[in-house]
């Protein structure tokens, strides 16, 4: 606190916000220091640069797949915000780590993730569990993945998990979709046939720049001297810093298939000459969105259930985008009632 004789006091704006400043540099060595990816898993299958991780657990198979965008570590924060621990207790629980792609990657398309890679990594787990059928449970892009396996393979998915998943584009798509509409995908490309991560990261957060480069270190400093506060939001911010490239032909494909075309939910979309047909997703579906999510909105994923034979069971928490999978709300009502659905 200042001194009278400096003639300020604790209500000094200035004051306050050059102490929480202060506290800030003591509080480096705590943002540092922070790690992601807790619980503990090993590798049972491996194809290129994917991992095909198992958390172990009770219960069915369930299969995570990530977007190819950012490392999923972010299932996985902490031991209290884990949303692999959750599912543990009610699933057998898998999670398709991407990797990291090299320029060799770069031309892989929808096709290679969807029909080889996925598939691979669904069929490694009916083999190694002598199940016929695996649970999906796919985050954002990787909602949209899941959802267009199952589609395909609807003989091998029990259930199906669409995760702040981006499905419906016909002005539904909010942020993103508007910002699809207007850059070129591919130029976004550098000269290894990739999207790189800090591009990507850039243009995510400039969005919605007043949210994220103010407002989020604006609540940071007010809660500076709140040490879980401050790990908490170390461990998001590692996560969100640690992104991934992407190959530059799924990236284009994909923004030009779904964002501007809708061919999803339309059934015009074809991966390896097979049609992607939303009625054969005859499996009970749940779909887990976030009231605040502003790069996919509910209705995003909300309008799909309209092409969806099978039963749709909504589920809703009221957080964005990332925090489906790290705020306090989330794991303490969302995410139980989401693993008692897979039981």
């Amino acid at each position: 606190m200042a001194s009278e004789a400096s003639g300020t006091s604790a209500d000094d704006p200035v004051d306050k916000w050059a102490r929480r400043a202060a506290r800030l540099v003591e509080q480096l060595p705590r943002l540092a220091s922070v790690d992601v990816g807790v619980t503990e898993s090993h590798t049972v299958y491996s194809e290129n640069k994917l991992d095909l991780r198992r958390y172990g657990g009770e219960g069915r198979p369930l299969v995570l797949v990530y977007a190819l965008v950012n490392r999923p570590d972010v299932l996985d924060l902490s031991p209290a915000r884990s949303v692999v621990r959750t599912l543990r207790t009610e699933s057998d629980v898998y999670l398709v780590d991407w990797g990291d792609p090299s320029p060799l990657d770069g031309s892989l398309s929808l096709s290679d993730y969807v029909t080889r890679y996925l598939d691979n990594c669904v069929d490694a787990v009916r083999d190694r569990t002598g199940a016929s059928q695996v649970d999906l449970l796919g985050y954002c892009m990787g909602g949209t993945m899941a959802t267009m396996y199952a589609a395909l393979e609807p003989e091998k998915v029990r259930r199906l998990g669409q995760l702040a998943a981006p499905l419906a584009f016909d002005g539904a798509g909010g942020v993103l979709e508007r910002w699809a509409t207007g850059v070129d995908p591919r130029a976004l490309a550098d000269d290894r046939g990739l999207v790189p991560a800090d591009t990507l990261d850039a243009c995510f957060r400039l969005v919605d720049p007043v949210e994220n480069y103010v407002a989020t270190y604006r609540r940071l400093l007010e809660n500076v001297d709140d040490d879980a506060f401050v790990e908490r939001f170390g461990r998001v911010e590692q996560w969100l810093r640690d992104g991934v490239d992407v190959p530059a032909a799924v990236f284009a494909e994909f923004v030009e298939a779904c964002y501007r075309r809708d061919a999803l939910r339309t059934g015009a979309l074809t991966l390896d000459g097979r049609r992607i047909d939303p009625s054969r997703l005859t499996m009970p579906v749940a779909q887990i969105v976030g009231a605040r999510d502003t790069l996919v909105p509910p209705a995003a994923t909300r309008e799909f259930a309209d092409v969806v034979p099978g039963p749709v069971t909504p589920f809703e928490a009221d957080v964005g985008h990332v925090g489906l999978a790290v705020s306090a709300d989330a794991h303490d009502d969302l995410w139980p009632r989401v693993a008692a659905w897979y039981d």
